[in-house]
């Protein structure tokens, strides 16, 4: 469902309504500048998807905001055994068993490199319930991480991490204010500045960076599992017009053409701002 926007915003939303129209599965949009008022595109914003590894990034935020709360938290020791790892952990693929990482630690291979054993680290360290109060403060109230990542009994369980584009935009943007206004949103503004700088070490960049020119800056988080690519950015963070772009997939099959989707989509919004 597309959700009305400004007469400005009027092209930009007919424009993903057709490439969503033209994508072989779902396609959801959320896009916004940090002006006040309606976003530029909301298009299946409020649809759950699966979150794949976007989710991390409310996992991060998460650890920032426990710090807050009781300074120190980042320093906190997390012992890896080598049956904690997974697939799809290019950092901790090299740690030793019963090797200790800082919170701080396993965050910048979580983010940067998508890192799922740095994740399911953190998850224990934080739980379940936690991380998801975090993201109902920050009002994303269609979020749940319900598992950790490549737990397959809860996967064939049906117990996947959903969320929305607009959820995802939403912290997003709490990053992006407070880092810019120098003002606490979800976390101080510190955090978030230190957020966007790790974000903007995210080593793929197949997705919404790819349909931007080399010369402007992306804090993104890309995710993938079967049936779903999606990335989640704040484009040109530290910028004079920065915003921000959540595209999401399910039941997209065709990984070409959802790449082609999500390329079409930031290209249109950024044409947009």
């Amino acid at each position: 469902m597309l959700i009305a926007t400004p007469a400005g915003a009027a092209s930009v939303s007919r424009r993903v309504g057709s490439i969503a129209r033209a994508l072989p599965g779902v396609l959801g949009v959320y896009a916004r500048t940090l002006a006040a008022g309606p976003p530029l595109v909301a298009y299946n914003a409020s649809e759950r998807f699966p979150t794949a590894s976007i989710i991390k990034v409310l996992i991060m935020t998460t650890a920032y905001a426990l710090d807050e709360a009781r300074p120190g938290v980042l320093n906190d020791k997390v012992t890896f055994h080598s049956d904690d790892l997974i697939g799809g952990s290019d950092f901790m693929v090299s740690a030793r068993d019963g090797e200790q990482f800082t919170v701080r630690e396993l965050i910048v291979p979580m983010i940067t490199v998508s890192d799922n054993t740095a994740a399911n680290l953190l998850i224990g360290r934080f739980g379940v319930a936690t991380i998801n109060e975090i993201g109902a403060r920050a009002g994303m109230t269609r979020t749940h991480l319900a598992r950790r990542f490549l737990d397959y009994a809860a996967i064939a369980h049906h117990n996947d991490n959903l969320s929305t584009p607009a959820d995802m935009g939403r912290l997003l943007y709490l990053i992006e204010h407070g880092a810019r206004e120098g003002i606490p949103t979800i976390v101080s503004s510190r955090h978030c500045v230190t957020m966007l700088d790790i974000m903007l070490r995210q080593t793929d960049r197949d997705a919404i960076p790819a349909a931007l020119p080399p010369h402007v800056a992306v804090a993104n988080k890309t995710g993938e599992i079967e049936g779903t690519r999606n990335d989640i950015a704040v484009v040109a963070p530290f910028g004079d017009s920065p915003f921000i772009l959540a595209v999401m997939t399910k039941d997209a099959y065709d990984y070409g053409a959802a790449y082609a989707a999500i390329h079409a989509v930031t290209r249109a919004v950024y044409a947009s701002v």
